[in-house]
């Protein structure tokens, strides 16, 4: 079973004046692939929560996925992107690629995203955006891999290329 945590950073949802909607979906995208849910938390756009929070999420091997939303854009208070960047070690660019590709096919905001994903430790971390119909419509690109890739970062694949 897939262990996710689920960061939501929004200032207005931290202050409590607006509903985690996103985070909503993002759970209900994981829980129907019967993945489980061991953290859904809520920070401020503030660069070094954020970090702080990555590297504890990616620290105890716990967690093999953790699915971030909000900050990717292009507001003076976006820091998710380098706040990630802080916190890996290594970058999965293919995984952002694909997502802001995909989706731009539906939506040219798409192109604005700045999200990025990488590797800290054992953890897989994968930036989406604000929005619960971004969320979904990321997800729903890279769902399919994401298992493969978290056996192989987690040693339990073998490391085969699957092509």
């Amino acid at each position: 079973m897939i262990r996710v945590a689920i960061l939501t950073v929004s200032d207005g949802v931290a202050a409590g004046s607006r509903e985690d909607r996103s985070g909503r979906v993002i759970r209900e995208v994981v829980e129907k692939e019967g993945w489980e849910v061991v953290n859904h938390q809520v920070v401020p756009d503030e660069r070094g929560e954020i970090v702080k929070t990555l590297m504890d999420y990616s620290e105890n091997g716990k967690i093999d996925l953790v699915l971030t939303t909000g900050g990717t854009g292009l507001s003076p208070r976006d820091w998710t992107p380098e706040a990630t960047k802080e916190g890996v070690d290594r970058e999965v660019p293919g995984l952002a690629e694909v997502m802001r590709g995909k989706t731009l096919e539906k939506n040219p905001m798409a192109m604005l995203s700045r999200g990025i994903a990488g590797i800290r430790n054992k953890t897989l971390i994968i930036n989406l955006p604000g929005s619960p119909e971004g969320v979904k419509e990321c997800l729903e690109v890279v769902l399919s891999v994401l298992p493969h890739g978290i056996e192989v970062l987690k040693g339990e694949e073998g490391g085969k290329h699957p092509v």
